[in-house]
């Protein structure tokens, strides 16, 4: 069988997730990898087939999209002709991440496909949402990556197509402990914007995961980190709380390993909000923004005793289990009537 997965590269999530389903992917079938769009720091550690520059995302300095800088990067033509020359057609099972390139290429030459991750989730109408829907940012979850069948990502299973969130084998080996430092990870925030916040914490460490650091080096209570999955996994293992945007994976795993948690949306980034809806539910604390006027509440979150609820990992051989006998059709034959195809 030849596999197709489409990893969408807005945000480091989605390539940490594909690094954890590519062996159990490889082990039904021959597996070409697209990564699409330019917004991750993560680097991609398994062979990628197809680079498109897709749709990318741009953050203004504090905490926020930048919505010129992101428009004036989106190229239609561009993004039509990487959709006109990807060979969908030549793939027996595709798997889409979240991503517009290959969606449209799917639909443009008709062949089914699986939209598989975080937001497939919200084609379900049970999937938390913030009290006051946003209409764009509702039509760009359903419509941005169109697909035949979805397979959705959550921190809590709202319906049967949605399963729990992909966590890293270094986490669910992991034995976790609380060295009392918190571990930080906005990136819509510059270093400028909460520097002088997090100085007034000390003596407690901040381990602050910053794009435009080289090397990790420490400054008073500040240790400055790379980007990197090493570090960051250590960091949180260890740590007595995170700070974070309101993505879905780096939550989740923050969740599995029982860590406070505080999250802060992106402004203006709608799946975020929705996401921090979800974790309000569960009882986790969410802050619009962190600057001045608001970091009396960060300080408040530090001193409390609070404990996040935790959540089970995904098993993956039984989510492809259930992705492969899914009644998709590709004209010969259905996976339902292929009997030894199967997750090992």
């Amino acid at each position: 069988m030849k596999i197709l997965y489409a990893v969408q590269a807005t945000g480091n999530g989605h390539i940490s997730r594909a690094h954890q389903l590519f062996p159990y992917l490889s082990e039904i079938g021959e597996v070409d990898i697209l990564l699409s769009g330019s917004n991750a720091t993560l680097k991609m550690d398994i062979p990628v087939k197809y680079q498109a520059k897709g749709v990318s995302l741009f953050y203004s300095e504090c905490g926020g999209l930048d919505y010129l800088k992101t428009f004036k990067a989106f190229n239609y033509a561009r993004i039509k002709k990487e959709a006109q020359d990807l060979p969908v057609e030549k793939y027996d099972l595709i798997i889409n991440d979240f991503d517009h390139i290959t969606a449209r290429a799917c639909k443009s030459k008709k062949v089914p496909s699986i939209q598989f991750g975080h937001q497939g989730s919200f084609m379900s109408k049970y999937t938390p949402r913030p009290n006051q829907k946003n209409f764009v940012g509702e039509w760009i979850l359903k419509h941005y990556a169109p697909a035949t069948h979805y397979v959705g990502l959550h921190f809590e299973r709202y319906e049967q197509f949605i399963f729990p969130a992909v966590i890293k084998d270094s986490f669910m080996n992991a034995n976790p402990s609380d060295h009392g430092h918190i571990t930080v990870y906005l990136p819509s925030y510059d270093k400028v914007c909460l520097e002088t916040i997090f100085r007034q914490i000390a003596p407690i460490e901040i381990h602050w995961f910053i794009q435009g650091i080289q090397e990790p080096h420490k400054d008073g209570n500040i240790h400055y980190f790379p980007v990197h999955q090493k570090h960051f996994n250590e960091s949180l293992i260890h740590c007595h709380g995170l700070l974070t945007g309101g993505g879905f994976e780096t939550p989740a795993e923050a969740l599995y390993l029982g860590k406070k948690l505080l999250t802060i949306p992106i402004k203006g980034q709608y799946e975020q909000a929705c996401n921090a809806a979800a974790l309000e539910k569960m009882g986790v604390l969410k802050m619009n923004e962190l600057n001045d006027k608001t970091k009396e509440s960060f300080f408040s979150w530090l001193k409390s005793n609070h404990n996040s609820p935790m959540i089970v990992a995904n098993d993956i051989k039984e989510t492809l289990d259930y992705i492969l006998n899914l009644p998709l059709n590709f004209g010969q034959k259905s996976f339902t009537d292929e009997s030894l195809i199967s997750v090992k």
